[in-house]
């Protein structure tokens, strides 16, 4: 545990570490229930969270239930990820307008607002500074994004359990946050570890210093011996050995054939994945045609229209658009943007109606091509 983790907060003033991210104008953000699952939302105070709950995720499967009485963040994640917060689901982004001869192009842009999200996963930070790499620190800066992301405190929150369907840990991205956050907290049975990341996290901790209370080495070391079993216990991996030339040498692997049998082409993977970021931008005009707004919303590699150009479908089958999905989020993306495109949160797996499991099916190309050889 980190030499800053010297500090807990009692469980029972979560609430005012709460209150004082709202003091600060902060719209509070963390876990909420939601149609059987969790979505960040706002919060108002603690009891909001799913206290006492836990996920029950495997392939194709996804239930809450009862946990541990008390335990504040006992939820891994839901569909829901930190990426519709700042990549939104759908935004018109200018709007053109016509009087008589004349023309005007008003840009939108997203109001600014001070968010706080609490509750952040390792896999979802990590996720995020993908996420930064493209809308930000690109070639091209997308101030939509931007605008929300400028005024953003993040509380992670370390996994000292994992979901059937995590991998985190053999991506080197969980289950530990390393990065990107202000604040982050490892929960015990009576309080939380705090760790600071950012001079404004240090700000924010200093208000609240009277609630903190010091944590021994021994607190400290209870912390991180749960963060390692968490990771221990992670049945699901993904061998990142040879990635990417272990797919661009099998793109013709009867693999392929075989997944495309079982896919909906559903878009499920792609919709609850935190680093898509595929969109499409449409014009939507009023009926009498003097209002025209262009919306930028999501779109998915999945959707059969995705890949169709003037006379041509270049990827006309599900076969095709599998392969072009999982390629590029363990393979080309390395190329483009220096690291994988998951994070080994999960979603896909669960999410997915009929339990496809990226990490089998890599497997099942690793096994038979390693025969081969």
């Amino acid at each position: 545990m980190d030499v800053n983790a010297s500090r807990i907060l009692p469980k029972q003033h979560l609430d005012e570490l709460i209150a004082a991210l709202r003091a600060r104008d902060y719209r509070v953000l963390g876990p909420t229930l939601r149609d059987g699952g969790v979505l960040f939302e706002e919060v108002e105070r603690a009891a909001d969270l799913p206290i006492g709950l836990r996920d029950d995720q495997d392939a194709g499967r996804y239930r809450l239930s009862p946990g541990v009485a008390g335990e504040v963040f006992g939820v891994v994640n839901g569909a829901g990820s930190v990426k519709p917060l700042f990549f939104a689901p759908e935004e018109p982004l200018l709007v053109l307008r016509h009087s008589g001869r004349a023309f005007s192009v008003e840009p939108l842009e997203p109001p600014a607002v001070k968010l706080a999200v609490l509750g952040v996963r390792a896999c979802d930070l990590a996720a995020l500074a993908m996420q930064d790499r493209i809308f930000l620190h690109d070639r091209f800066r997308d101030t939509h994004y931007a605008a929300r992301r400028a005024d953003t405190m993040l509380i992670a929150v370390n996994c000292t359990r994992a979901a059937a369907t995590c991998f985190c840990a053999s991506m080197a991205t969980g289950p530990k946050a390393s990065r990107g956050f202000d604040v982050a907290l490892t929960e015990l049975e009576d309080g939380f570890i705090v760790e600071t990341g950012s001079a404004a996290g240090a700000a924010l901790l200093e208000s609240v210093a009277p609630l903190l209370q010091d944590a021994d080495p021994q607190r400290c070391a209870e912390a991180q011996d749960r963060i390692d079993e968490c990771g221990r216990s992670q049945r699901r991996r993904l061998d990142t050995r040879d990635l990417p030339r272990l797919l661009y040498e099998n793109l013709d692997h009867p693999r392929w054939n075989d997944v495309a049998q079982r896919c909906l082409s559903c878009t499920n993977c792609t919709m609850v994945c935190p680093t898509c970021f595929c969109h499409a931008v449409v014009d939507v005009t009023e009926l009498n045609g003097n209002m025209t707004q262009r919306v930028r919303r999501w779109d998915s590699c999945f959707s059969a229209a995705h890949a169709q150009i003037r006379g041509k479908n270049f990827r006309p089958t599900v076969h095709d658009r599998y392969r072009q999905w999982l390629t590029h989020k363990l393979a080309s993306w390395i190329d483009q943007f220096g690291s994988s495109g998951c994070t080994g949160c999960g979603r896909c797996i669960a999410w997915c109606p009929v339990g496809i499991d990226l990490t089998e099916e890599v497997a099942a190309i690793r096994g038979s091509a390693e025969v081969a050889s």
